[in-house]
């Protein structure tokens, strides 16, 4: 059997799609590597988002193809939002590589390894329960996808134009697919989407989060139940009273991306610094002791001195327990892209680097709060240099972009991996938190 590499860029929602791939890839008899090198075949599952994204993407292809120079045999496939976006151009710098698939037709990728025909579907891939899927995050939590797409107008993002207008899936599929994730043994689901809380409202039905989040309640063995990606325009007095129940973790992640009003406006969003501020409020005081993240772009066309100072004074009222900061990307297709990219690169990686200085701060006082407190934690594992301790993470903290809590050891590693335990926090820095088990 042929022997397959994928490397999957980007956004947790392209490694579903990968996951996706790789279930048909395994279903088909091909066999699953992970290095390229030992591959015969090496697919790349690009992103488009962002400037930085599509050059990660071009160098992941150079390197596949200077590994096809030293094995002709091997074959290429590009795949995903870039090639849906960009394939022609690609197509001129690379013309070593053998198969391009855009993101509509992920559930095609083994007739396209194989050369055979296949009838392209018109709108953007969205898998099923019934899909085949190989799950490459820790066996103790999963990503579970439940829409594709963007219904919203921002006007500095290209999903919209990669992926088209809001799709969610069924929730009898979604229920369907978590019921079989946790019979396999995964204690967290992290539900993702361009906007989860927006889910259903393509069909016409509010709420449709809270609804989906009653049903995935009821489902045995599963112990944790996170929430990523939500708009704030979407935050619901409903959604906030079902995440009173226990299984839910108490976090949200909210991309506010700025909070000066003549920025807003230009970005096409609803909801400026002082309505911001009145929505935190609002969810820490139905949800005492919520862990919240936020996203933020710094260095848009207009941002000045003055829009620039309006944001940092939001982030140190705002006292987020999390952050991601972005420098501006300007986006062919998008509404402002005829506003051109004033701000210098080195000026927009000064603001990020500012924002992130103020927030680092804010970020050490709320982990010092879990200080001498015990907590429950979700043990995905032994530490790789150091088999004496354990990493995990709380349920204030998403896998991948948020902290983590270290568990000192001393002998024989306990039966707790993949299980959620008790663990009392002796010490904390800026991000991270660290720990001794609760015999």
């Amino acid at each position: 059997m042929k022997k397959v590499a994928l490397i999957s860029l980007g956004c947790v929602k392209n490694l579903v799609d990968s996951e996706v791939m790789l279930g048909y890839l395994d279903k088909a008899g091909y066999t699953i590597v992970t290095e390229p090198d030992d591959s015969d075949i090496i697919i790349i599952n690009t992103c488009s988002f962002i400037q930085p994204a599509r050059k990660e993407a071009i160098d992941a292809l150079k390197k596949a193809v200077e590994i096809q120079r030293n094995k002709e045999k091997k074959k290429i496939v590009a795949a995903g939002c870039y090639v849906e976006r960009n394939k022609e151009d690609l197509k001129k710098i690379f013309p070593q590589i053998d198969v391009w698939i855009g993101v509509n037709d992920f559930d095609k990728i083994v007739q396209a390894v194989e050369g055979k025909p296949f009838k392209s579907s018109t709108n953007c891939f969205l898998y099923d329960h019934n899909s085949p899927r190989l799950i490459s995050t820790p066996p103790a939590w999963a990503y579970v996808k439940i829409s594709e797409g963007c219904s919203h107008g921002c006007s500095f993002c290209a999903i919209p134009l990669i992926k088209g207008t809001y799709r969610s899936r069924s929730i009898s599929s979604i229920v369907q697919e978590v019921k079989e994730l946790a019979s396999k043994g995964v204690k967290e689901i992290n539900l993702i989407s361009q906007d989860s809380t927006y889910f259903y409202r393509d069909i016409s039905l509010d709420n449709g989060l809270p609804i989906l989040l009653k049903e995935l309640l009821g489902i045995k063995k599963l112990e944790w139940i996170r929430i990523l990606y939500g708009h704030p325009e979407e935050i619901s007095d409903a959604l906030l009273d079902i995440m009173k129940e226990e299984k839910i973790c108490s976090y949200l992640d909210i991309p506010f991306q700025h909070s000066d009003p003549f920025i807003i406006k230009k970005m096409k969003r609803g909801i400026d610094g002082k309505r911001a501020l009145k929505l935190l409020q609002k969810i820490r005081k139905r949800l005492p002791g919520i862990a919240i993240r936020t996203s933020l772009v710094v260095g848009f066309p207009g941002e000045g001195k003055k829009e620039f100072d309006d944001l940092s004074n939001f982030v140190k009222e705002a006292k987020f327990d999390h952050m991601g900061v972005f420098t501006y990307s300007r986006e062919e297709g998008t509404d402002c892209f005829t506003s051109g990219d004033p701000v210098k690169e080195s000026e927009k990686r000064r603001r990020k680097d500012e924002i992130m200085e103020i927030q680092a701060e804010i970020s050490y006082q709320a982990n010092k709060k879990y200080l001498n407190q015990k907590i429950d934690v979700l043990i995905e594992g032994t530490l790789e240099a150091d088999d004496r301790g354990l990493l995990a993470r709380g349920m204030f903290q998403a896998p991948e972009v948020d902290g983590v809590v270290f568990i000192n050891l001393e002998g024989k590693v306990p039966d707790v991996i993949n299980t959620v335990h008790r663990v009392e926090i002796i010490d904390t820095d800026i991000y991270d938190l660290y720990g001794n088990l609760i015999k």
